[in-house]
């Protein structure tokens, strides 16, 4: 992968900064190759308060990241409106935030960077600023005309994709349909043979309630909604399992037999992931022209400035995002 990574700031008040520059220092030798898009200053004062032997240096464009990599992170500058203070969000500060991400995505649709990686944002302190958007998700398929997208959480044990996103469980449960989920899964098993290099993907299908609706004494929702989808699935050639009882299919056992969970609602997926690896979880949008992932926590507010942020996740997002580029490049499918 020739192409460096586009790294935004995220909320500058957490902890993306401290990742950013802990992240350099785990792959400078190494790579892949990333380029953050910050402001230099505010990451240089980070570095020296946490004690952390992080050079910056500004660079004038994506293509220079490579020569100054080993020695120094590359920073394209979007300057703050004002200082950060960490842990305390400035609404001042929303615009840079969304300047990051705007810049990152005109990067990836130019071919100039080969992926972007997102460092979390805190979304309450965006509103003001014209973000109207549930997620980064959303706002980034909005930034790419609108097209259908997915989220898919990874990590080495686990794959999985919520159906329904961020909304409350209530409404979760009354928006779920069989044609989402067939949409859905078909857009995942496209993004694993494109992205993963996964030729047939297996994909199994979660239940929305306890043991898959035990034949309907424990809701109608699985026979109605999720059962006539996998139905679809495979009428589509998508090898297809389902609905199956939650509280079974992510054991060791279990997972071993598919390639992705496909699930009903938010937490249904992220609990199992969450558990299996915290530190290691990745965030990938399926569906969008460019590749993006991001670290799988958020921003974390408690711990900014304290010098205990981990770097894994992040180092995960950067790790996944330039295999996915080369996997989207080549078009090589592993099986």
């Amino acid at each position: 992968m020739t192409l460096p990574l586009a790294l935004t700031m995220g909320e500058p008040a957490g902890i993306g900064g401290e990742l950013t520059l802990r992240a350099w220092l785990e792959m400078r030798a190494h790579g892949p190759v990333f380029v953050a898009l910050d402001d230099p200053a505010r990451l240089a004062a980070l570095a020296k308060t946490l004690g952390l032997d992080v050079p910056v240096e500004i660079v004038a464009s994506a293509a220079d990241a490579a020569s100054v990599f080993a020695r120094a992170l590359p920073v394209l500058p979007v300057s703050l409106a004002v200082p950060a203070r960490a842990g305390h969000p400035d609404p001042a500060n929303a615009v840079a935030t969304i300047t990051s991400i705007d810049r990152a995505v005109g990067l990836a649709l130019e071919n100039k960077v080969g992926g972007i990686v997102t460092n979390p944002i805190q979304k309450s302190n965006l509103y003001d600023a014209g973000f109207a958007y549930p997620g980064h998700t959303e706002y980034l398929a909005a930034k790419a005309g609108d097209v259908p997208v997915a989220m898919l959480l990874a990590c080495p044990q686990l794959r999985v994709v919520p159906v329904t996103i961020h909304l409350a469980l209530r409404a979760a449960i009354a928006t779920l349909s069989t044609e989402a989920i067939v949409a859905t899964a078909i857009l995942v098993a496209k993004g694993l043979k494109s992205d993963f290099g996964i030729a047939r993907p297996r994909l199994a299908l979660a239940g929305l309630n306890p043991h898959a609706g035990e034949a309907g004494s424990m809701g109608a929702e699985d026979a109605a909604i999720v059962a006539p989808a996998v139905e679809q699935l495979r009428a589509y050639g998508i090898d297809a399992v389902g609905p199956l009882p939650p509280d079974t299919m992510f054991s060791p056992r279990a997972r071993a037999g598919y390639d992705v969970a496909i699930c009903m609602y938010h937490d249904q997926a992220l609990i199992p992931l969450k558990t299996l690896d915290v530190d290691g979880g990745v965030n990938v949008t399926m569906g969008l022209p460019f590749v993006r992932t991001s670290p799988d926590h958020g921003t974390a507010l408690d711990i900014a400035g304290k010098g205990v942020a981990h770097p894994g996740s992040l180092v995960a997002a950067l790790r996944l995002a330039n295999d996915l580029a080369i996997k989207r490049a080549t078009g090589a499918p592993n099986r």
